[in-house]
C-alpha cells in the first residue's frame, strides 16, 4: 500500500522543528555550591538527594580534599 500523497519538503521540516536537543541545564548543590547535573552525585560533596550522600574516596567523591 503506498502514501496517497508525498510529505512535502516544507511539512517535513515543519514537524521536525520540534526535535531539536535542548543543552544541559546545571543546577547548585546545596551543601557545595558547586553546579552539578540532576540526579547526579556532586563531586564536590557527594551529594544526590535529601538524605543521601555518597562517598568514594579512591575517585574522591564526597571526601575532604588535601
Amino acid at each position: 500500500m503506498l502514501p496517497p500523497q508525498r510529505v512535502s519538503y516544507g511539512r517535513t521540516r515543519r514537524r521536525r522543528t520540534h526535535h531539536a536537543l535542548t543543552g544541559v541545564q546545571p543546577t547548585v548543590c546545596p551543601l557545595s555550591g558547586m553546579p552539578k547535573q540532576h540526579h547526579r552525585v556532586c563531586a564536590e560533596s557527594g551529594y544526590v538527594r535529601p538524605g543521601l550522600r555518597i562517598k568514594v574516596p579512591k575517585l574522591g567523591i564526597g571526601v575532604q580534599k588535601d
